[in-house]
């Protein structure tokens, strides 16, 4: 079943922690393919982001699927389109301390597909080498400036208490949470000033023109703090400048509080 090239079942890079989840996988029959090998043969490969569809919308390699890996029936999703274009699946997560990839392989060789690989880089290795192969929310990249490194994400970071205190201090502030209703469990973080908005760009952006228009702060919880990390490229798009994310998010607020 066509192309598979330079793979590894080996644990490092060139200083032994590169790939830290590498070697546990590799153990059980996991092989890797490195950003170059990708980029050289994308073509020759079915490429699958096994992460949540809204990471997918906003941030992927070109021509990949979106399979969740909570998927239900997720290998036979896959061994489908393996069929299809005969050729080897290659899946992909965030970077080298998400597993996901790994136990994507790990499930399919489980149910006897053996021509599988992980692509265990991540999306962001991918965009800073590869951003003319990389779609950020529907458009292809034109450059690796396009991603917001990490002192911009967390220059929109507060802290917990600091966060609550803005919220309740400021009549005009506009608190979205993000969170499933499962996660919510029916409680309010801010005595009913919350807005349950699902992770959704086209429910989003009515509070985000609200917001805009009215030049009113936005202040946004999930439930862990990474989630928003892919709703800021949705936020810059819009123009958006007044925004701030909870560190941790709601499950750091119940902690301190």
């Amino acid at each position: 079943m066509g192309l598979m090239v330079s793979v590894s079942p080996l644990a490092y890079g060139a200083n032994g922690t590169d790939f830290p989840l590498r070697s546990e996988y590799a153990v059980v029959g996991v092989k890797t393919i490195s950003t170059k090998d990708l980029a050289a043969h994308l073509d020759q490969y079915v490429v699958i982001d096994v992460r949540s569809e809204y990471e997918y919308q906003t941030l992927h390699i070109v021509a990949a699927h979106s399979i969740p890996l909570s998927s239900p029936n997720f290998v036979e999703q896959v061994r489908a389109l393996a069929k299809e274009a005969n050729k080897p699946v290659v899946f992909y997560c965030n970077g080298t301390t998400c597993a996901k990839s790994y136990k994507a392989v790990v499930k399919t060789l489980q149910q006897d597909m053996k021509h599988t690989l992980a692509y265990d880089a991540g999306i962001f290795a991918w965009a800073e080498a590869e951003p003319t192969k990389t779609v950020l929310l529907g458009d292809p990249m034109k450059s690796p400036m396009q991603l917001i490194s990490e002192p911009r994400f967390e220059s929109h970071m507060l802290n917990p208490r600091t966060f609550y205190e803005e919220v309740m201090g400021n009549s005009k502030a506009l608190v979205i949470d993000i969170r499933d209703p499962a996660q919510r469990a029916g409680i309010s973080l801010f005595q009913m000033r919350d807005i349950h908005v699902p992770l959704d760009n086209d429910q989003l952006k009515v509070w985000v023109d609200k917001a805009k228009s009215e030049s009113r702060p936005l202040y946004f919880v999930d439930a862990t703090g990474h989630q928003v990390r892919w709703l800021q490229y949705f936020l810059e798009a819009q123009g958006v400048r007044l925004y701030w994310f909870m560190k941790g998010g709601a499950k750091a607020f119940e902690s301190s509080m």
